[in-house]
């Protein structure tokens, strides 16, 4: 599989983020997310969310959202986190969906997540995680506030190494309170089985900076 990745969506997703959130100072998660987002094509992007949290990053994905044409839904687990959300999302002139409900109950009814962003500091946050429905093309995960996570033994391959999702790379970003990221490749044989026995190839994009990997 290759990952798909435009520059020049990203960096147009990065620009109306700065402007929207109107962030003057220096380059953080809101940006950088959406800039993610917008760069890979999602299509099926989902957040969680609770009272109380920032809402940059919200609005930065609902960015992405527009330029990539896709779906942008946001799992809340009250009416208070939902009217919160709702009413800082409408000042910015923007609508996405919104579910109520604890995301671990939703997350398998979501078919097709290829861009999925949680809390670290939301207890069950791996379960989150673990129960999302992956789309066939692959995804990035990612968990913002991953400097004071509630789960300090969380590990990635705990929730990718399932048999349907494969891990290709991990990193962990000083942004914000921190971003812990994993890019899950798209289904298919397993490399590790006797069939379709290709070789996984690392290759790095020199104008973007960004790393690809594909099966020859």
């Amino acid at each position: 599989m290759k990952l798909v990745w435009s520059p020049d969506t990203a960096s147009k997703a990065y620009i109306d983020t700065v402007q929207s959130c109107d962030l003057h100072t220096e380059s953080g998660v809101a940006e950088l997310i959406s800039a993610m987002a917008a760069g890979r094509n999602a299509q099926f992007i989902v957040e969680t969310w609770s009272s109380g949290g920032a809402i940059a990053t919200s609005i930065g994905l609902a960015v992405a959202r527009r330029h990539t044409g896709g779906r942008h839904v946001c799992v809340v687990p009250d009416e208070r986190s939902r009217g919160e959300y709702w009413r800082a999302m409408e000042r910015a002139g923007l609508a996405p969906e919104v579910i109520v409900r604890e995301p671990e109950e939703v997350m398998g009814g979501l078919v097709g997540i290829d861009f999925l962003v949680v809390n670290s500091e939301r207890r069950n946050f791996s379960r989150v995680l673990k129960m999302a429905n992956l789309s066939s093309r692959g995804a990035v995960l990612i968990c913002k506030n991953a400097n004071s996570r509630s789960d300090s033994s969380f590990r990635w391959s705990n929730v990718t190494n399932n048999g349907t999702r494969r891990l290709i790379r991990s990193a962990f970003l000083p942004v914000g309170q921190g971003l812990d990221i994993a890019y899950v490749a798209a289904e298919g044989r397993n490399s590790g089985s006797g069939e379709g026995k290709g070789k996984w190839i690392k290759q790095v994009d020199r104008r973007s900076g960004e790393e690809f990997v594909i099966r020859k």
